[in-house]
Parts: structure tokens; sequence; C-alpha cells
């Protein structure tokens, strides 16, 4: 008897282009949701976009409410949470970059409410994964959650976010390449479960940035564009999978590693960039198409040394070596690479 079952959780709306900031209530009208809303943001992006979404919100006749936090912790997640209990919201808006949205996100899932995304960098694919990442001392954790009910993403508010956050949501796509293929590695060797759909939707939109690499550029919205729906189109492959390993093979290990090396020192999508050349080499060896990944890269303005992320060698060295015990989780890195291995991956590809 066929017993095989999945569950896939997608957003409901996806509002995505010039000026829909202004269209997030009809965005959320159209969902059905009761009671207010509570909305999640961070000191700039309250500024930014923040308070125009709690004035949209307030047209659907409920009075929002809103909390700032400051820096990305358990802490936070739980003060947001403590202010949901207290406050009974109807669901929780995320307006501001990884911060806002991933602890709204998780503070949304532990209170059982729908959660809206609403974005103000297009810096990495948790506007619209069921999965958020929070520092925790020398590392960060990955924590499971519902993806959005909807996602808001203004490419106006996108194109004057910093350039450097846009590079990093860049190579966070990026990076999809080599983790399809260690997914794929492991579905071979370790009999981990694949799913053919999820896997092509990630390959074909980490190759699409890729190959485009040279027509996105610093202010201009249509990059804005490009990007957000490569996130969403990421974002909406891992809820296929209901895993992160369309998304997530030894390229994030590595950058998990370094979270716990050099905490703070780089932005998750540069690391992971530099993860994706260096796992890439490791994958195909010196005539493979890590090259293609690292000119990509460079073409954007992302990181593809280890000078460029602002971390020295040494580090990288140890990440590399060590990124296998982060997790359980098979990959090109198999049950760890020695220190010359590790040397001749950076020295060849020139991230040392």
């Amino acid at each position: 008897m066929f017993e095989k079952s999945t569950w896939i959780r997608l957003p409901r709306n996806v509002v995505v282009g010039h000026g829909v900031l202004d269209q997030t209530g009809e965005a959320i009208s159209e969902l059905h949701l009761s009671g207010a809303p509570l909305v999640v943001t961070s000191p700039t992006p309250r500024e930014v976009a923040g308070e125009r979404v709690k004035a949209e919100l307030g047209s659907l006749g409920e009075t929002p409410e809103m909390v700032v936090v400051e820096q990305a912790s358990f802490d936070e997640i739980e003060r947001v949470i403590d202010v949901a209990r207290d406050l009974e919201p109807g669901y929780l808006v995320g307006v501001g970059g990884g911060k806002a949205i991933d602890i709204a996100k998780m503070a949304a899932a532990d209170r059982n409410l729908g959660f809206i995304s609403v974005p103000t960098a297009a810096s990495h694919d948790g506007i619209v994964s069921g999965r958020g990442s929070v520092p925790d001392g020398g590392t960060r954790h990955s924590v499971a959650a519902d993806p959005p009910l909807a996602v808001v993403a203004d490419t106006e508010v996108l194109a004057e976010a910093p350039w450097r956050l846009t590079t990093a949501g860049c190579a966070d796509i990026i990076s999809n390449y080599t983790a399809v293929r260690d997914w794929k590695l492991a579905n071979r060797l370790q009999n981990a479960q694949y799913s053919e759909y999820a896997g092509a939707l990630s390959q074909m939109t980490a190759e699409m940035l890729v190959e485009n690499a040279d027509s996105l550029k610093r202010g201009l919205e249509e990059s804005a564009w490009v990007v957000v729906k490569a996130l969403v189109s990421s974002g909406v492959a891992m809820s296929i999978a209901d895993s992160s390993r369309p998304a997530s093979g030894a390229e994030h290990l590595f950058s998990h590693q370094l979270d716990r090396l050099a905490p703070g020192d780089a932005l998750h999508g540069h690391q992971v960039g530099v993860g994706s050349v260096l796992t890439a080499y490791l994958q195909d060896g010196e005539r493979g198409d890590w090259r293609n990944v690292r000119d990509a890269l460079a073409t954007i303005g992302a990181p593809t040394t280890a000078d460029e992320l602002g971390i020295d060698d040494e580090t990288v060295l140890e990440a590399l070596t060590t990124a296998h015990e982060i997790r359980d989780r098979y990959t090109i890195l198999g049950d760890g690479i020695n220190q010359d291995a590790a040397h001749e991956a950076a020295t060849v590809t020139g991230v040392l």
C-alpha cells in the first residue's frame, strides 16, 4: 500500500513590486485574519517602513501595536512572546531584515499565530522560509517555524537598502547550487530523502543569479526585483521539501562554524558565498564549476576571499576542517577533511 504523504505550507499572498508597501493592508485583509496585529521591527526598518505598515494596518479596523527589537537573540524572542501574551494580538507582522523577521516568525510560532513578512532588505531567504536563525553566544541556532501567510516586498524600499545586504542575499541564493548537489550526494550515499521538485527549483534559482550576475546593480530597482523573487523561490523550495536541505549544505556548515569561531565578523550570506566556492571545488575538483560561482559573487561585489570577509586565513581553514561537526547532515565534507586538503582547496580557489 502506498502511504506516503506530505504537508506543504506556502504563503497565500506574495506581493512584490514598486510601491506595494501601501498594499499591505489589502494583502492581509484577503487572509481574513481576526484580531489586532502586532508589528515587530527594529530601529532603522521602523523609520523606513514600520510606521507606514502600522498606519496601513490601522485601516483594517483594528488598532495595531508595535514592538521594537534591538538585537537578534533568544532574550528578544522571549520579550516579543511576552508582549504577544499580554496583548493577545491576532497575528504578527515582521518588518525589517533578518533580525525582525526571524524574531517575529519564531514568536508567532510559539503563540500559534499567523505571521506576515515585510522585508526591508533582500539579505537572506528567511523572508519566506519556515525557519528562523538566531545567534546564541558563539554559535547560531536554526529553529523550525511556519512560513509567512503573506509576503509584501516593496522593491523601492529594497533597492534603497545597503548594497552589502543585497549582495549577501544574492550569495545566499547562489549557494543553493552547492547545497542541492550535497543533497543529491546524501541521497545517493546515505539514502537521505530527496525531492526532485524542490531540488530543481532551488538549483534553477541559483543558476538564474549566476547567469545574470552582471545585470545586478547597486540602487537598481530591477535588481531588487530579481533578487527578492529568487529569495521567494528558495523559501518555497524549502517549504516543498519540508527541510532546509535545498538551500543548506557544506557551505552553510562552514558558515555556521565561522559564526562560532569569528562571531559577527561577516554577514551570513557572504560567509555561505565563500563557503560555496570552497564546496564547489571539493565537489568537482579544479576543473569544476567553482569558477562560475566565484565569478558571479565577484561580479555583484560579494566577498570571495578570507580577506574580503574580514576573517583571517587560520580561522577559515579551521572552519573548513571542522564544519562537519556542526550537525548530523551528510555533505561533501563527509567525516571531515584534513588540513592539507583544506589548504589546497582554499589556495586553488583563491580564498586564501
